[in-house]
C-alpha cells in the first residue's frame, strides 16, 4: 500500500489507466466504475492532501509564465461527483489563477448563436485553469437524448438521426483542436459511476435534510434514460478522443478514488507543460546586490 511519502512516486502513470487518446474503438461498457487501485479511503485522502502543494507550486508557475492555459472539462451523470471534486482537488490553488464556470440550460440569448458561443467566451486565458463543471459537450449528451426538445429552427439536418450529432461531434473536435493551437492545453474527465452507486447517492440527498435542496423530482426522471445517455457518452468519447484533447473515464463509485486519478492527470498535464515563470528584466539581474542593500537599510 502506497504510503503518503511516496505519493508523488504512486501517482505516477495511475491516470494513464483511464486515458482515452484514441476513441475509434472506444466502450463504455468496457470501463470501470468502482475500481480504487488498491487503496483505501484513509490511504487515498492522504495521498490527496500530499499532492496539493505540488499543485499549487505547478499553478503558480503556469499564471508567471502565461504561455500556455489549461482547460479542465468535467462530465458526469448527476450525483458523479463533479461540484465536490472541485472543492477537494482544487482547493489549494491560487483563485486568481483560476476560473470555474458552470453550465446550464441555455439562456433564450444563447440560444440564439452557435452552440459553441458561451463556450468559447468563457476559454481560460494564457497563464489560467479553467474548470467546465458540465460544457460544450451538453449540447451532444442531453441534447441528443432530449432530441424532441431541441430547437431546430435555423440548423441544418434532421436531430433525430445519427448525422446530425457526427457533425457536432466534428465541430467540437474542429474547436478543441483550434484552441490547442492557440495553446490552451485541453483534458476531460467523464466520472463514471454505476446506476445502482447513482441510486445510493440519491437515497442520501433525500435521507439528509441538510442535502434534500439538491433534489428533483426530474433527477428520478432521467434515470429512465440511463441507456440512452450511456450511449450518447459512448459516442461523444468515441468521436472526440484525440492525442491533443483526451479523455479520462475515471472510475467514480469511490469519489475519494476519482479526485485522486484527476489530481494526478492535472499534475501530469502541467508537468508535462513544464511551465517557468519569465525571468527577471535585466536592470534587476544586473543590481540583485544593491537592491537588496537599499531594501536591508529601508526603515520605512
Amino acid at each position: 500500500m502506497a504510503e503518503p511519502s511516496d505519493a508523488a512516486e504512486f501517482g505516477k502513470g495511475l491516470p494513464e489507466h483511464y486515458r482515452i487518446d484514441d476513441g475509434k474503438a472506444f466502450t463504455l461498457a468496457d470501463m470501470p466504475t468502482a475500481e480504487r487501485g488498491d487503496l483505501d479511503k484513509a490511504t487515498g485522502k492522504a495521498l490527496i492532501r500530499a499532492r496539493r502543494e505540488r499543485l499549487a507550486t505547478l499553478q503558480e508557475r503556469l499564471a508567471a509564465g502565461r504561455t500556455r492555459g489549461v482547460l479542465v472539462v468535467l462530465q458526469g451523470m448527476d450525483t458523479s461527483g463533479k461540484d465536490s471534486l472541485i472543492r477537494h482537488v482544487m482547493s489549494g490553488l491560487n483563485p486568481q489563477g483560476t476560473r470555474v464556470t458552470s453550465f446550464k440550460a441555455p439562456s433564450a440569448i444563447e440560444q440564439e448563436h452557435d452552440f459553441l458561443w458561451r463556450i468559447h467566451a468563457a476559454v481560460p486565458e494564457r497563464g489560467q485553469i479553467g474548470i467546465f463543471n458540465r460544457s460544450h459537450y451538453e449540447d451532444v449528451l442531453i441534447a441528443r437524448v432530449h432530441a424532441d426538445k431541441l430547437s431546430s429552427e435555423g440548423l441544418e439536418g434532421d436531430p433525430h438521426r445519427p448525422e446530425f450529432w457526427d457533425d457536432r461531434l466534428q465541430d467540437i473536435r474542429h474547436f478543441e483542436r483550434y484552441l490547442t493551437r492557440q495553446g490552451i492545453i485541453i483534458v476531460k474527465f467523464f466520472l463514471h459511476i454505476s446506476p445502482d452507486e447513482q441510486r445510493q447517492r440519491l437515497l442520501r440527498r433525500l435521507s439528509r435534510p441538510q442535502k434534500r435542496w439538491k433534489f428533483d423530482e426530474s433527477d428520478i426522471a432521467e434515470r429512465a434514460f440511463w441507456p440512452a445517455y450511456a450511449d450518447a457518452y459512448e459516442q461523444a468519447i468515441r468521436g472526440t478522443a484525440r492525442a491533443e484533447a483526451p479523455w479520462f473515464v475515471v472510475p467514480s463509485d469511490h469519489k475519494w478514488f476519482s479526485r485522486l486519478v484527476v489530481m494526478e492527470a492535472l499534475i501530469a498535464t502541467l508537468e508535462a507543460i513544464g511551465p517557468e515563470p519569465p525571468p527577471p528584466s535585466d536592470a534587476v539581474e544586473r543590481h540583485v546586490e544593491q537592491l537588496s542593500k537599499r531594501l536591508r537599510g529601508d526603515h520605512v
